[in-house]
């Protein structure tokens, strides 16, 4: 149990909602935006460089997920002894610090590890963070939607970040006869989740401590949520597999490299620019309207690439893929906070956490095993757009608590 008596939010939390969401949103910019989604940067060339097939390449994300999914158990627990603050500042920290490690091996084993200790540390930040921007959101009731989905939207920020500049770290890297220029890569990567770190840090002290918390997490019943939970689970099956393969498929396709990085520069801006584009919606639908819809777009995003190498339609299977999937995280807090009361809300985060890091650890290897085959990339994201098509059907069925 926390010990530190309930505090309540500083002057700046209350007037400054809307920087107080963008410093957090830092930490998913740290957990996913860096620690995740920038391997789809590094998947081809540390596929060559090692000799991985599709399987180990989609497995690096499965490990990942799998120590997403630790931590996500571990965090409700953590948060019993010390406040969320404190746990969100540590694993982004433990992020950041790990982040650094892929530079000093090639051991493919020592490489999945890491990716599971990261994954553990991401979480942390994930389940926290999210319960740090609902309490934020409480506050300023006419701006939840807006401060819920700046806070998810702040993984583009990680995305674009890593999209422009690892692509010349990586050339440098080679033309300075680096025996491994993803290394370089990686140092990059490190260093930027330290300094969001250590930006992020100063706003996540200042954020209020409620009786709520102090007085443990509370205890809720998941089966009142079940088909937004399983809606979500549809989502990270699907999901992931777009987000690890994409690059590799354009890659494959004989996109230029300059093409590869403003696509993945434009999926970033968008998944930021959400933040504002579903906002109203977050905050009018109750029930899991919102997660079905974003699971839908997301479907036609991921199909898109798929079914043509054509320019045009690919770039906007980035936009709308990018401008979707961060918000679909975001409709799952603001189905918690609309549903359940404050003191279950650390138990519904982490709920559907969990759920969500189960369908990651499926998703790349699926994608990657099918991948290997006859059908190659564009049959494996087709199954990511069908298994995104089926969690929009059942996320629909989700009716608003009473």
């Amino acid at each position: 149990m926390p010990t530190d008596a309930a505090r309540p939010p500083s002057p700046f939390i209350l007037q400054h909602p809307i920087l107080t969401a963008l410093a957090l949103s830092l930490g998913t910019a740290v957990a996913l935006g860096v620690a995740r989604f920038s391997y789809a940067l590094l998947l081809a060339p540390m596929r060559a460089d090692l000799g991985w097939p599709y399987l180990v390449a989609g497995g690096m994300n499965t490990g990942n997920a799998l120590g997403y999914l630790l931590g996500a158990l571990a965090t409700p627990l953590l948060m019993r002894r010390f406040l969320a603050h404190r746990v969100l500042i540590a694993g982004a920290f433990a992020t950041a610090l790990l982040s650094f490690l892929p530079a000093l091996t090639t051991d493919t084993l020592l490489q999945l590890l890491l990716r599971m200790v990261t994954g553990v540390s991401s979480a942390l930040i994930f389940v926290s963070g999210g319960l740090l921007v609902s309490r934020l959101a409480a506050m300023h009731g006419h701006r939840a939607g807006l401060l819920l989905g700046l806070y998810y939207g702040g993984t583009g920020l990680g995305i674009v970040a890593a999209s422009l500049l690892v692509p010349p770290v990586m050339a440098a890297a080679a033309a300075h006869g680096a025996a491994h220029p993803w290394q370089w890569a990686w140092l990059l990567l490190g260093t930027l989740a330290l300094v969001a770190s250590l930006v992020m840090a100063g706003p996540a002290r200042l954020m209020p401590t409620t009786a709520a918390q102090v007085q443990g997490n509370g205890r809720w019943q998941a089966r009142s949520l079940l088909f937004g939970l399983i809606g979500y689970l549809f989502f990270g099956l699907g999901y992931i597999g777009y987000m690890t393969f994409v690059i590799a498929l354009l890659k494959e396709e004989g996109m230029p490299a300059e093409r590869i990085t403003l696509f993945f520069a434009l999926l970033g801006a968008a998944t930021f620019a959400s933040s504002r584009i579903w906002a109203r919606m977050l905050d009018r639908f109750r029930g899991g309207q919102s997660l079905a819809i974003l699971n839908g777009l997301l479907a036609l995003a991921t199909v898109l690439p798929a079914l043509t190498a054509e320019p045009v339609a690919v770039f906007a299977s980035g936009l709308l893929f990018g401008g979707c999937f961060l918000s679909a995280v975001a409709s799952t807090t603001a189905m918690v906070r609309h549903n359940l009361p404050p003191h279950h809300w650390p138990a519904g985060i982490s709920a559907f956490t969990i759920i969500f890091a189960v369908g990651q650890i499926i998703g790349p290897t699926i994608v990657g095993w099918i991948a290997d085959g006859a059908g190659g990339l564009q049959r494996g994201l087709t199954f990511s757009a069908l298994t995104l098509l089926t969690g929009a059907l059942v996320a629909w069925r989700q009716r608003p608590l009473a």
